[in-house]
């Protein structure tokens, strides 16, 4: 496991917590020199702290707000000239807003497509000379089941569409790619349990626990570790022939439809 990256040069979006952290982490344990970045500055610093005393070779710049066009290709510079070019590129930063389609504000949607979907397209514009230099480049893009199907416990339109669309952009890319040995791939993720879900998670109101919970065949929801070790397999060499995929990750939920 641990030679599985050995020196793969990687950024990873979203670290300052949850499984931005913990992405960190294990691309790191698996050999991987890591840059990552985060919105907030204590999270990034935490993040960097914490990884670097336990041995890791990872660096994190925080105050980095990807929704920023300008900031994003700033930040994939720093990180290119820091590792001296780029292998892996791991979009795992995303924020968004809920609400159903008559309370839902149109800022709301805005703010989704934004911090979901353009991020996502600024950093891949940003590092893409430094995938092709690389011959053998790899973006991992998050996407979402919200993006393959409807969402019965809680309204999900902006979060679905922004995740549809980064599901499409990553198709493209992989066209776009293939003459550069460019690899593009999606990992889809059900209910995960994060900082943010653990609260809703420990007390589930009862019509989640019926529709969502309960119809996950390996029964329990999951947890970062099963997201990002699909993950690192995906940014490995050994996934070299898997290209345009949409890997979903949901205990098997989805099936049940």
């Amino acid at each position: 496991m641990t030679a599985r990256l050995a020196g793969k040069r990687t950024l990873i979006t979203g670290v300052g917590g949850g499984m931005g952290t913990v992405a960190a982490r294990m691309f790191a344990e698996a050999g991987a020199r890591v840059v990552g970045c985060d919105l907030h500055e204590e999270g990034a610093r935490h993040t960097e702290s914490t990884l670097r005393a336990a041995g890791l070779d990872v660096t994190v710049m925080g105050g980095v707000d990807l929704g920023d066009p300008t900031a994003a290709a700033a930040w994939v510079e720093a990180a290119a000239r820091l590792l001296g070019g780029i292998d892996v590129l791991y979009n795992n930063a995303s924020t968004q807003r809920f609400g159903s389609i008559e309370e839902l504000a149109t800022a709301d949607w805005d703010f989704t497509m934004r911090n979901e979907l353009d991020l996502v397209f600024y950093t891949c514009k940003a590092a893409w000379p430094h995938l092709k230099q690389s011959g053998s480049g790899v973006i991992l893009n998050v996407g979402s089941i919200a993006a393959l199907r409807g969402v019965e416990f809680m309204p999900q339109q902006a979060h679905a569409a922004a995740k549809a669309g980064v599901i499409a952009l990553s198709n493209n890319l992989v066209v776009e790619g293939a003459a550069y040995g460019i690899r593009v791939n999606v990992i889809s993720p059900g209910l995960i349990e994060t900082p943010n879900t653990r609260a809703f998670l420990a007390d589930p109101p009862e019509r989640v626990q019926r529709i969502v919970l309960d119809r996950i065949p390996v029964g329990r929801v999951g947890r970062p570790e099963d997201i990002i070790a699909a993950a690192i397999f995906l940014a490995s060499d050994e996934a070299g022939f898997i290209n345009g995929a949409n890997l979903v990750i949901d205990g098997g939920g989805s099936i049940l439809g």
